[in-house]
């Protein structure tokens, strides 16, 4: 008897010890994505509304998912880039071409992000192997801004100071070394395995200045700068861990 209770109680030790063993095998399901990018400048250097595609430059992503359920997920999210514009891309309207002003800024950007899978394919990506999603999120951008308006050709503008005035005032202001921002964004991914997918995507950022580029009064004051990203990539998902081995059972027929 004495025998069989030792047993018994080395047994039921050992399967709780293997209970908490497998459970710290089993991966959170977590992704983590890399993608290269095109920073696209936004603002009162190109009379575009859809950007200046004409300075476009390339940039990377880096990220990492927590999945939620099956549908939502928190996305970490690491763009760096650049962004240029220039006045002298556009020979419409013509004063751009007399204006010149331009500027470059690097961009460090952190943000967080909530993710919708809008099919629900967060656990089953072979069930579905195209998903598109959506996301939204807020986020923080480092720059360093250098504008530029030695070009200025300041006798064309002599008939309308207040671009002369507003340059002044410009000149005076510096530039941020941070601004907060709120990306907006939708891609679709493409699942090769369990485990890997392809993605695209196009964000959004919404900003809360007018001198991302350097320039505001002798510009367009009513309007606020931005930029978006273009952005082609790879996911890779981990998996909980189905391992073979199993817990042993506790045999409950009597001896």
């Amino acid at each position: 008897m004495y025998v069989f209770m030792k047993s018994t109680t080395l047994f039921l030790l050992l399967s709780a010890e293997c209970s908490r063993l497998k459970a710290q095998l089993d991966l959170p399901n977590f992704e983590v994505g890399i993608a290269g990018s095109a920073f696209i400048y936004q603002g009162d250097l190109t009379p575009s509304p859809l950007g200046s595609y004409r300075t476009l430059k390339p940039g990377v992503d880096i990220y990492i998912s927590k999945l939620i359920d099956p549908m939502f997920s928190i996305r970490t999210n690491i763009a760096i880039g650049k962004l240029k514009g220039d006045d002298s891309k556009y020979a419409v309207p013509e004063y751009r071409q007399q204006r010149n002003f331009n500027f470059t800024t690097a961009v460090f950007e952190i943000s967080e992000l909530l993710v919708a899978d809008l099919l629900k394919n967060n656990f089953a990506r072979q069930s579905s192997r195209l998903s598109p999603y959506v996301f939204a999120g807020i986020g923080v951008s480092f720059l360093k801004t250098k504008r530029d308006w030695s070009r200025f050709n300041a006798e064309y503008f002599s008939a309308e100071p207040s671009t002369i005035q507003g340059l002044a005032a410009d000149a005076e202001h510096s530039t941020p070394n941070a601004i907060p921002l709120l990306p907006l964004g939708i891609g679709i991914r493409y699942s090769l395995s369990r485990r890997i997918s392809l993605s695209t995507e196009t964000s959004y950022r919404l900003t809360f200045t007018d001198y991302l580029d350097g320039f505001r009064k002798a510009a367009d004051p009513s309007r606020r700068d931005s930029y978006q990203t273009y952005s082609v990539g790879i996911i890779y998902q981990f998996q909980k861990n189905n391992s073979s081995w199993k817990c042993p059972v506790p045999n409950t027929k009597s001896r």
